[in-house]
């Protein structure tokens, strides 16, 4: 961590002396964004380049949501590539000419991607165009074409954070303050309430990694916490009770993974989560040799959603009619709870009554939340639920399905409480 901020040092010292070579004066605002971006790009010495890349994003960090949304549609319209030259590239294209693929290439490659490689020569640049990126998804959906912007992000950041660069590190209760602060601040899974909830899950009985990055040395870009029990852990509850003893971590024989964070908006879309989980896997094997189940603690973030249309008979192939056939057995312990017409009646409205928490019956939970994951799809056919498609396509496979779990306002909110244990079976996974 010392060595990057000293280095830092060294290329601020090197961008003040490109700003005397620039002319550029402290605190002007002397020439448009966009100029100052065709500069940099057309730019020879290293000094200038760094001192015009830290004037751009100082000058970007400083703008407004107007001035924003104007900067990234100039990246859209005038650092796209040249149709004409792409035209003439590919016309001269011959298999036989490396020469005529290499001007191909460069024809294709839009110009704001050399822009962007040129922005991270600032100090500290990296970390400054992620959060860019993360202004920029907040625009797409109002402006669809800057769409081809975010593809250019999307190509560089894989580069740039590929699993070479990333370090895996065990985080504890002695680490450096700014770590702990950070993954208070970015833990939404199970969000913790103060200290005393941090204290308690990096204590003895519980592991926390993450991976880090050389350009973010404070920054967990993605991390997963893990209970070390002697069980297959059925609800969140107790795994997260700051008061609950300390267990030896010796006698363990499950590691639950109870919350997986990404916490940058900016790398949204970049893939850590499949190797981190495959990296602790090993990890937790190698340290702790007892232990002979690998499972998480899930939610079913879109099940609240999803149950709602299935009850309204929108899941193609499942009208209410053959929906009330699967309730059937059910009927007599749901009209024990409450009078409806139909079995699909009683579990509808048993699930709009908040003072309800917990009902319907188990079993009526479990065989619906495992129609939800088997047979809901996404637009693009796969796992309507983005959790169970993670861990699926990672090599998991469903274990249990654990109604009243997760009894929080957001739990009933999002999955009506219910949770999921996937299983990681470690001679399996790649």
């Amino acid at each position: 961590m010392n060595g990057v901020r000293w280095f830092e040092r060294i290329m601020n010292t090197v961008a003040d002396r490109g700003r005397e070579l620039l002319g550029l004066a402290e605190g002007s605002a002397e020439g448009s964004l966009s100029s100052l971006c065709r500069r940099l790009i057309g730019g020879r010495g290293e000094a200038s380049n760094v001192a015009l890349a830290r004037e751009i994003l100082q000058r970007f960090a400083l703008l407004d949501d107007a001035g924003r949304e104007a900067f990234f549609l100039a990246l859209a319209d005038d650092f796209a590539p040249d149709p004409i030259e792409i035209r003439a590239a590919a016309a001269g294209y011959d298999s036989n000419d490396p020469a005529t693929l290499a001007r191909l290439i460069a024809a294709v490659e839009p110009p704001r991607q050399e822009l962007l490689r040129r922005l991270n020569m600032a100090p500290h640049g990296t970390a400054d165009l992620v959060e860019m990126r993360a202004c920029l998804l907040d625009r797409l959906t109002a402006h669809p074409r800057l769409s081809t912007v975010d593809a250019d992000f999307r190509h560089l950041l894989s580069s740039w954070f590929n699993r070479g660069f990333l370090r895996l590190q065990r985080i504890d209760w002695h680490s450096p303050a700014v770590v702990l602060e950070r993954l208070m601040h970015h833990e939404a899974v199970h969000p913790m309430k103060g200290w005393d909830d941090l204290r308690r899950r990096l204590a003895a009985d519980r592991r926390c990694f993450g991976f880090f990055h050389p350009a973010l040395p404070d920054e967990p870009l993605i991390f997963v916490e893990v209970a070390l029990t002697r069980d297959v852990a059925a609800d969140v509850t107790s795994l997260l009770d700051p008061t609950a003893p300390v267990a030896d971590p010796e006698h363990a024989t499950t590691a639950v993974f109870y919350s997986i964070n990404n916490a940058l908006e900016g790398l949204r879309g970049i893939s850590f989560g499949n190797f981190l989980l495959k990296q602790v896997l090993s990890e937790l094997a190698a340290e702790l040799p007892a232990l002979d189940h690998f499972v998480t603690l899930s939610p079913m973030p879109r099940f609240a959603q999803g149950l709602a249309d299935l009850l309204d008979g929108e899941l193609e192939g499942w009208p209410l009619e053959r929906l009330e056939r699967l309730l059937e057995e059910h009927r007599d312990a749901l009209h024990e709870l409450i009078e409806a017409p139909s079995a699909v009646d009683a579990v509808r409205t048993l699930l709009r009554q908040p003072e309800r928490a917990g009902h319907p019956p188990r079993a009526v939970m479990t065989r619906l939340a495992l129609l939800y994951l088997s047979r809901m799809r996404s637009a693009r056919g796969g796992c309507y639920d983005p959790v169970a498609a993670f861990h699926l396509a990672n090599g998991a496979v469903l274990e249990r399905i654990n109604p009243c779990a997760d009894l929080s306002d957001r739990g009933i909110a999002q999955s009506h409480g219910v949770m999921v244990n996937y299983r990681y079976d470690p001679d399996r996974v790649e």
